[in-house]
């Protein structure tokens, strides 16, 4: 089971800021928490980065016992 931990929009539009979630890929795991928190999250979790062992991964990477980091983008200078 992964542990998913939302950050800002993400965390917001979830309604809280960790998760835990049984999901096979990063692509399945979009699926299941838009599902579970809704559209406003869903359509977050478009622009989101997903960031397992400290590297940006794409929808097909695997996920086991992971922690996951859910990065909106962010503005800064």
């Amino acid at each position: 089971m992964a542990t998913v931990r939302l950050f800002a929009a993400a965390a917001e539009a979830a309604g809280t800021e960790q998760t835990t979630v049984e999901a096979g890929t990063v692509g399945d795991l979009r699926a299941l928490l838009g599902a579970l928190h809704g559209p406003e999250l869903e359509r977050v979790l478009r622009q989101c980065a997903v960031v397992v062992g400290g590297r940006r991964v794409s929808d097909d990477h695997p996920i086991g016992d992971d922690v996951v980091d859910v990065l909106p983008p962010f503005a800064g200078g």
